[in-house]
């Protein structure tokens, strides 16, 4: 459905081209000479990637249906990741390179939402905070606690995070996925 310009919104997804994307900011500009244009700031959803582009006030743009459903991580195989819906039991893949960000963070059976634009999903998101188990770290010191010291540490997804000194192997630990940090016990 085309829309106009002036119309949308933070929020709305787009169609620019063939590729999906999701409107992070828009700003109506009226400058003192010429005409009045629209500032966007735009989100590829399949990229993962931001654009700046501007508009004309008369530009029509393609509004994009995406749909939001809830999947469950599986496995990866090579450069491949499957997920599945527990509604429909469908298998969704996505490449490694569509979700860079987000592998170290990835463990089996793991709810993510996801989003699909004409049956074809273009973007997985993780939750912020997952509860993981230290698979490797070196001891604390005992005593040394006259700094807020850091070690690293290896969690079961493969992924290297700093813990504090006390975290031992085998402890369940809260990470910020956004960030990659520790954020407490769990």
């Amino acid at each position: 459905m085309a829309l106009s310009i002036t119309q949308c919104k933070s929020g709305q997804t787009i169609l620019l081209g063939d590729q999906v994307f999701l409107i992070l900011e828009v700003k109506h500009v009226k400058p003192g000479k010429g005409g009045a244009f629209i500032r966007t700031k735009l989100k590829n959803l399949k990229l993962g990637t931001n654009l700046d582009r501007t508009f004309k006030p008369s530009e029509a743009i393609e509004q994009a249906y995406v749909e939001e459903k809830k999947l469950i991580y599986q496995y990866n195989s090579r450069d491949t990741y499957h997920f599945m819906d527990q509604e429909t039991f469908t298998e969704s893949i996505l490449l490694k390179d569509q979700l860079s960000e987000i592998i170290p963070y990835l463990k089996d059976n793991l709810e993510v939402t996801a989003y699909f634009h004409k049956h074809e999903l273009i973007n997985v998101i993780i939750p912020n905070f997952i509860n993981v188990k230290v698979t490797q770290t070196e001891p604390g010191i005992r005593g040394d606690t006259a700094k807020a010291s850091l070690k690293p540490a290896t969690i079961e997804t493969g992924a290297i995070i700093s813990v504090p000194l006390f975290i031992n192997t085998n402890d369940i630990i809260k990470v910020d996925t956004r960030e990659g940090k520790y954020i407490e016990r769990a």
